[in-house]
């Protein structure tokens, strides 16, 4: 078994569209800025890589679409070529592979010299775990069958910070004057990256990567009812199209955000299933 995966880069996807994946169901989605008619500066990626585990990432690049396209993409190629090491290595886990991932992306970001940079948020999945990895304000978020939220990487803001902290109401912070603001970032010479600890991953549990063009077009609460419970192809195409339908239409009450707008959603297969998977 070898390394597997798949980058969604450069043009944007007409809807949500099925990724394949040995642990569970995957879906993502990409679309660019409606007002812009270059290259879609977000990118999103799946990798398996043997039976160490696999591996999610959302990016989404910084400093116009040109350079904020190529940033991401670099990004993730940079994350790619290092998961490739993992395979000929002796470490049994891809924790390192992804730090070192991240250190290269960075690196290779900053070698483009034209001040570029990309947010980049990386979930790896281990045989009942998840450990998130990100800098800047793309999000991981895990969620329970009904509702409770078991992760959530605080986005690397002055807002997203304010949030956290209690400061600023999460749906407030959506129109917030500072909301594209972000402090941290691949491409950095400071970069500083986010380590999380593991997480348990049941059955019944969704995991969403996303950019800020789908957090600040959604309720945080309306974001968990979409995706929490059903099939997982009708949450991902209810999410696309809330986010077209405030992005691009405004509900009334939250003024839409003209970002690029990219997600991806993922369930992992059975209890019992990935238990026999693990022991064989």
């Amino acid at each position: 078994a070898g390394l597997h995966g798949e980058i969604l880069a450069g043009e944007p996807l007409d809807g949500p569209r099925a990724v394949a994946c040995a642990s569970g169901e995957a879906w993502a989605y990409s679309r660019r800025a409606p007002d812009k008619t270059g290259p879609n500066e977000d990118c999103a990626a799946l990798w398996e890589v043997g039976e160490i585990g696999a591996v999610f990432a959302v990016a989404d690049g910084i400093g116009g679409a040109p350079s904020g396209a190529r940033a991401s993409r670099m990004a993730l190629d940079a994350l790619g070529r290092s998961l490739a090491r993992a395979l000929d290595g002796t470490v049994g886990e891809l924790r390192p592979y992804i730090l070192d991932g991240f250190e290269e992306a960075n690196a290779d970001v900053l070698g483009m010299r034209i001040g570029a940079g990309t947010t980049l948020v990386v979930v790896e999945m281990g045989a009942d775990f998840v450990r998130a990895y990100h800098a800047g304000d793309s999000v991981a978020w895990v969620v329970g069958q009904r509702g409770r939220t078991k992760l959530h990487t605080i986005p690397h803001s002055p807002v997203g910070y304010g949030v956290a902290s209690g400061m600023l109401d999460p749906d407030r912070a959506m129109d917030h004057e500072e909301r594209s603001f972000i402090s941290n970032c691949v491409g950095s010479q400071d970069m500083r990256l986010e380590v999380g600890a593991p997480v348990e991953l049941a059955a019944r549990d969704t995991l969403l990567l996303a950019s800020d063009g789908v957090l600040d077009n959604v309720r945080p609460t309306d974001l968990v009812e979409l995706v929490r419970k059903g099939a997982l192809g009708n949450a991902a195409h209810a999410l696309a199209h809330r986010v077209v339908e405030v992005r691009e239409h405004c509900d009334g009450e939250i003024a839409g955000h003209k970002d690029g707008a990219t997600f991806v959603l993922y369930r992992p297969a059975g209890t019992s299933a990935r238990r026999k998977k693990r022991s064989a």
